[in-house]
């Protein structure tokens, strides 16, 4: 699919500050490959801090996808890698949109020059109760927001918008790099993630907790469905021993994520040997009705993997009867895994079509350009 315009854009996000993590890796280049695709020139900054840099894990990345020379990093005492800071300026000079992933381009001049700039949460909740309390998420000095929490902004969420009007968007896939398997290598239900990204916060007296407050609730699955459940899962095997226990101890297989799925391509390979994903959702998530969706489920149903998740509100955003099934409490979880066992072929054919309807990254991003008047 070719743009109307090829347009000039920058995207910002976390690429060297996440090395060894293959989903967050994706999650930026799901934007940058998709707008190429498009037919849009494209150049990454990532602001890092000082000290220790990961420099090479972000040149491997870009030099393994063709976008050599289209990324540059700067930390805080102005060390730049990757293309020159001159070369940065003579693209954002003449750029036409900045898509800033989670304010991640705060303190890049350049960058926050271009005349479109797009702030894109990937955090939903967190990000606006974190701001509200007075913490620099980056929100600052962007002409439009946009979030992957759907409900956000509406009566349905919770989440305050800060006076901002937050347009829903769905993370993008750029379907050509994640074909449809026809048959999964493994009979397991995975997912990929961590067990703790951060503490809690509390907005209104309502606690917005992470995925180790929502999985222990359904710690009973394996026993319940008689499903095979490997999750690759960072989690303090010390700090957190009582729950490593726990899951192990009512079935559950653990996997090293930075093993398993710390590259791209090991990411990408992990999710098509699944039989389908067990998305579990930050409570946070869930509990603000944001209406989240993952970029990693996204992936899944790319690859031909149905996904059973929690129900965060998508209302009427995608259908959830085949390929994507929701739930709310270990019973519906129960339920809806044992519909995909049942009729796993069905719920893969559904997977992919949602895909290419819904998160099919030359719609996703086209429709978002769109939205913030993209000249």
């Amino acid at each position: 699919m070719i743009a109307p315009r090829s347009l000039r854009v920058v995207v910002s996000g976390m690429v060297a500050a996440v090395p060894g993590h293959g989903g967050a890796t994706w999650a930026v280049l799901q934007y940058l490959l998709g707008l190429r695709r498009l037919g849009h020139e494209v150049h990454f900054v990532e602001r890092v801090p000082a000290g220790p840099s990961h420099a090479a894990w972000c040149e491997s990345v870009m030099d393994a996808f063709d976008l050599t020379g289209r990324w540059t990093l700067i930390d805080a005492a102005g060390i730049v890698t990757g293309a020159s800071r001159e070369s940065l300026a003579a693209f954002c000079g003449n750029a036409d949109v900045l898509l800033d992933l989670s304010g991640k381009a705060a303190g890049v001049a350049e960058a926050m020059t271009v005349p479109v700039r797009v702030y894109v949460d990937l955090d939903p909740g967190f990000t606006q109760v974190w701001h509200e309390q007075g913490c620099d998420v980056g929100i600052a000095g962007h002409t439009h927001y946009a979030s992957v929490g759907t409900a956000v902004g509406t009566a349905a969420s919770m989440v305050p918008d800060l006076g901002l009007r937050w347009i829903p968007t769905l993370p993008p896939v750029v379907l050509d790099l994640w074909p449809a398997e026809a048959q999964a290598e493994h009979s397991a239900f995975t997912t990929i993630g961590s067990w703790r990204s951060y503490g809690p916060v509390h907005v209104d007296g309502m606690m917005l907790g992470q995925r180790a407050h929502s999985m222990r609730a359904l710690l009973d699955l394996p026993r319940l469905t008689r499903e095979s459940f490997t999750v690759a899962l960072a989690i303090d095997e010390e700090g957190d021993s009582a729950d490593t226990e726990a899951l192990r101890g009512h079935g559950w297989n653990l996997l090293d994520p930075g093993l398993a799925a710390g590259t791209p391509e090991h990411y990408r390979r992990f999710i098509a040997a699944s039989k389908a994903e067990i998305g579990v959702a930050k409570h946070g998530y869930v509990a603000a009705g944001t209406g989240w969706f993952s970029d990693r489920s996204a992936c899944y149903l790319a690859a031909g993997r149905p996904v059973v998740t929690q129900d965060t509100g998508l209302v009427d955003v995608v259908p959830t009867d085949r390929g994507l099934l929701t739930f709310s409490d270990l019973d519906g979880a129960r339920d809806a895994v044992l519909r995909v066992a049942r009729d796993t072929d069905i719920h893969s054919r559904g997977a992919r079509d949602i895909a290419e309807e819904h998160l099919d990254s030359d719609r996703v991003l086209t429709r978002l350009l769109s939205e913030v008047g993209a000249p």
